[in-house]
């Protein structure tokens, strides 16, 4: 089958389109012909070398596809040979061909495209997990999402907006997304360029601050992150793009009774992972199947093109998803 495969790790030249084996499934595991999948910021940093997969999950690139079963391995009562499917992978992605457990996977409705369904797993997930189920996010409350116009931000805005519409939203972007942002049902859009962000929050919200804040950048954010939380509120840390390493004033976290909470999914054990997609398909993907929720396809490239693919990741002016398609489906 076709894959992209690491001349060595670095920077998107290192990616070539070659000929490895299919794989074939064990027990437990479905074998997906890939119609899509998606450029994910952990494929980035794990071509960089910085991302390993775990444990028995293949080395290709790759976190989520979207397509139809070729086969089943022992054991498998969910699906059957030719069901559209979706699936959250440790890696693989970047194939034809990819293995998937049943846990982790589930069925697409016919109302969803491929290339949309490519986009649910990693981001979609990424959301519900760090907003709903650890960050508790409840209605009337508010939220601020960084990085308006990625993946898991145009993901987390729209399910504040289905899930708990009296939530406000308060997004931070670059200055030539700000009406886009604006227009996926942010309440409000702060241009990080030009403005402090925690100074914004502080006016906006009265000098509450805000109850939930999503948040990939890490240590360059900490102080103004602490900032601009309220009250008993949570800094959900799902990124590291700013650093790993900055000062955090404890008195004050603690007389504020905040939390600071760690997240990644890709290396939570089997059967968590297994247990927050199947609460993520009963509370989401209706949504998604009835058009309330919309994944965003900014571009889409060829499997070969995976390397333009990762360099208008890197660039980051694209607004939503990259989406890579598989030859000959």
């Amino acid at each position: 089958m076709k894959a992209i495969t690491l001349r060595d790790f670095g920077g998107p030249e290192m990616m070539q389109y070659s000929d490895i084996d299919t794989p074939a499934p064990g027990a437990g595991q479905l074998l997906v012909r890939v119609h899509a999948t998606s450029v994910n910021r952990p494929d980035v940093i794990q071509r960089q070398g910085n991302y390993p997969p775990p444990p028995g999950d293949s080395e290709v690139l790759g976190l989520e596809v979207a397509g139809v079963v070729e086969s089943i391995g022992d054991g498998i009562t969910r699906f059957s040979p030719g069901d559209r499917v979706v699936a959250l992978v440790g890696g693989g992605g970047y194939a034809e061909y990819a293995l998937a457990l049943e846990g982790h996977s589930m069925q697409l409705p016919e109302s969803i495209s491929f290339e949309q369904a490519a986009c649910i797993c990693e981001t979609y997930i990424t959301a519900y997990l760090n907003l709903f189920l650890l960050g508790e996010l409840q209605g009337k409350q508010s939220v601020l999402i960084h990085g308006g116009g990625g993946g898991v931000a145009t993901s987390a805005i729209q399910l504040c907006r289905a899930l708990t519409p009296d939530t406000e939203i308060l997004v931070t972007a670059s200055t030539g997304k700000l009406e886009r942002v604006r227009g996926q049902g942010a309440s409000h859009v702060i241009d990080y360029r030009e403005q402090v962000f925690a100074d914004e929050v502080r006016q906006i919200t009265n000098k509450r601050g805000v109850d939930v804040i999503l948040d990939h950048i890490g240590a360059q954010y900490l102080q103004d992150n602490m900032k601009s939380l309220a009250l008993a509120g949570t800094l959900m840390l799902i990124g590291v793009m700013g650093g790993i390493k900055a000062e955090l004033n404890l008195a004050t976290m603690m007389v504020k009774r905040q939390r600071i909470i760690g997240s990644v999914l890709r290396s939570r054990p089997i059967a968590e992972k297994a247990a927050i997609i199947a609460k993520f398909e009963a509370a989401v993907m209706p949504l998604i199947a009835a058009g309330d929720v919309t994944p965003l396809v900014d571009a889409t490239f060829p499997l070969e093109e995976a390397a333009a693919a990762h360099t208008m990741m890197e660039q980051g002016g694209h607004f939503g998803k990259i989406v890579l398609t598989m030859p000959n489906v």
